[in-house]
């Protein structure tokens, strides 16, 4: 009997998915570079060859769960506006911001990234879609008398700050605090203050 097609697509796809999950889990216990395919394939329950199928090294699962957050990344950034024909940030709620719920969801990945030297370029690696995002997405609702790749840079470097700030308070507040402290930050406008210094 012929496997339809459907049905090896969702067995690649589990499969993947546990060696994924199962890199996940020993990457949070010991350095990437110590880690064995013997040990990813024992944890995620499954045998070389199915690994080798897929993968190659292990660095290349590795790589392909960082594609992964950045595809799933990309579309929770356009999320907001992707289906306007004219899109205004002062008139969306705070609920269309999709990035935090991005994060949340990918959340064991997010953490183990960021403190992992298997990953020492994923901030950079995030930063930079984000503003390539602005740059091409955006530029239309940026104000016209600043520069636009400096704003985008700036922008991108501020929400993956936000990001950072979150994992590290080990995600104590929820997606939809977060969205809305990003929404009401993009939304401040702060008035020409003077400011008295307590440095003597």
């Amino acid at each position: 009997m012929t496997e339809l097609p459907n049905s090896i697509d969702r067995r690649i796809k589990k499969s993947k998915a546990a060696l994924k999950d199962a890199l996940i889990q020993l990457m949070q216990k010991q350095p990437f570079k110590e880690i064995s395919i013997t040990e990813i394939v024992q944890l995620a329950d499954l045998n070389r060859g199915t690994f080798y199928r897929h993968y190659q090294y292990k660095e290349g699962l590795f790589n392909e769960m960082i594609d992964d957050v950045i595809k799933d990344l990309v579309a929770s950034f356009r999320e907001p506006y992707q289906d306007m024909e004219l899109f205004r940030v002062s008139h969306m709620p705070s609920s269309a911001i999709k990035i935090f719920e991005h994060v949340h969801q990918h959340a064991p990945f997010y953490t183990l990234v960021v403190k992992s030297e298997a990953a020492s370029n994923f901030q950079q690696m995030i930063c930079e879609v984000l503003r390539n995002l602005a740059l091409q997405d955006l530029t239309e609702v940026f104000p016209s008398h600043i520069n636009q790749e400096l704003l985008a840079s700036y922008q991108s470097h501020a929400i993956f700050g936000m990001i950072l700030e979150w994992i590290r308070q080990e995600f104590k507040h929820t997606p939809a605090y977060m969205a809305e402290e990003l929404f009401k930050i993009i939304n401040f406008k702060p008035a020409n203050a003077v400011v008295q210094s307590n440095l003597k």
